[in-house]
């Protein structure tokens, strides 16, 4: 009898997961030869600077240039505008105060003053015919009140006398009534008159009050005028050097336009600009040094200028005690700014590593100095030679200080 005879499967499903599992594996080996790959980065160790980090003493200062300027500087603007006939001075010669440095004419201030010249003339007269018309004024009305005061004593003492005689009635009613009008009339006019001669003195010294105080203001107005005249001379304000002069024969000036400076070499500062990272640390009285043939002279800073302009901003100081002997102003000089006391921590020299990481990530060398691993850090204060490290490096340790742009986003150098 025949058996019918099944055929075997070719793939069981044990055959299925040693497949897999043989796929995993493969998936395992490429990940350890290749998965690396994008975070390591192979580099020549002669192209990179590796320093060593120390303990030692951290002087907090940093190194500002700063440019020797004048302790203080006069601007001399035009008081009047002008075109330059004569250029007395040159640039850089001393002045005394009051020295002519440019002289300037303008016709047209010439004019000027002929018009007020004119102008107080015709007040003048106007102020002695008022005086004139006034007393003569006053002339008659004196005399007029002695008339009335004349006048008034006569129908006084014929009033009194007819008073009497009407008592004893030697003369008539109507005598006596004639001779009271016209006393009292007398008296009437008496005091018209006088007070028309003491309103007539009011008016008369206010109107010369007046009068006066205009002609006071127009001889003011014309003694303006002529220093406006010698303000065509343009002169030194203060004894010094003449920095610099904006003029030429020939040219016109505008009035409050700046045509020159004086230099005042009385003492001399320092201007020096630092970077905005320092700004919150930078405060008046801070004391700085510079050395200058071999010898160190002490600043104190005495200004601290508020704006910021790309990226910096603008301070003063000034030298305390003695100054260099051959200190010329434009001459330029390294300054060491102190910002704090010294203090023993550990040093990380500086480097270029700094701009890619902000100071929070290293490339840490081994022993071996065959491979370097991006280690946290937190990195303090810094002056022109190290950092301050905070947290994350030891003495001994090794860091790689050069510029991290070409691998800055890898995890590990292999050093070669």
């Amino acid at each position: 009898m025949d058996v019918k005879i099944q055929s075997k499967k070719r793939f069981q499903n044990k055959h299925i997961g040693y497949a897999l599992l043989g796929v995993f594996l493969l998936f395992i080996g490429w990940k350890i030869i290749y998965g690396n790959s994008s975070t390591s980065l192979q580099t020549e160790i002669d192209r990179i600077a590796i320093k060593e980090v120390t303990q030692g003493k951290f002087d907090d200062y940093i190194t500002i240039n700063g440019n020797v300027a004048p302790i203080s500087t006069i601007y001399m603007d035009a008081y009047v505008g002008g075109r330059v006939t004569e250029k007395l001075i040159e640039e850089g010669a001393t002045v005394k105060k009051g020295d002519i440095i440019l002289k300037l004419e303008n016709p047209s201030l010439y004019e000027q003053i002929m018009a007020s010249e004119s102008n107080l003339a015709l007040k003048q007269n106007d102020l002695r015919s008022t005086k004139l018309t006034f007393e003569s004024r006053q002339v008659k009305g004196q005399k007029s009140l002695a008339t009335a005061s004349h006048e008034l004593e006569r129908n006084r003492r014929k009033f009194e006398q007819d008073r009497e005689l009407y008592k004893e009635e030697l003369i008539s009613k109507e005598t006596y009534i004639r001779s009271k009008e016209d006393y009292e009339l007398s008296k009437k006019q008496h005091s018209i008159i006088k007070l028309q001669t003491q309103q007539d003195e009011k008016l008369r010294k206010t109107s010369l009050s007046v009068l006066d105080t205009d002609l006071k203001r127009m001889q003011q107005t014309l003694s303006m005028i002529y220093e406006r005249i010698d303000q065509l001379n343009v002169r030194a304000p203060a004894d010094g050097q003449l920095g610099f002069l904006d003029a030429e024969i020939g040219q016109n000036i505008a009035q409050g336009e700046r045509i020159g400076q004086i230099n005042i070499l009385t003492n001399y500062k320092v201007e020096a600009t630092i970077d905005e990272h320092y700004i919150d640390r930078i405060k008046r009285g801070l004391t700085a040094t510079l050395e200058r043939n071999g010898k160190v002279y002490e600043l104190r800073l005495r200004k601290v200028y508020p704006e910021v302009r790309s990226g910096n901003f603008k301070v003063d100081l000034v030298f305390v005690g003695e100054k260099p002997e051959t200190i010329r102003t434009g001459q330029s000089f390294n300054i060491k700014l102190k910002l704090g006391e010294s203090s023993k921590s550990l040093l990380l020299p500086k480097g270029s590593f700094f701009q890619s990481t902000g100071g929070q990530w290293v490339f840490l060398v081994n022993s071996e100095k065959n491979e370097a691993i991006k280690a946290p850090v937190r990195l303090g204060k810094q002056n022109s030679q190290y950092y301050e490290v905070l947290e994350g490096l030891n003495a001994g340790d090794k860091v790689i200080t050069s510029s991290y742009s070409s691998f800055e986003s890898v995890e590990k150098l292999i050093l070669k």
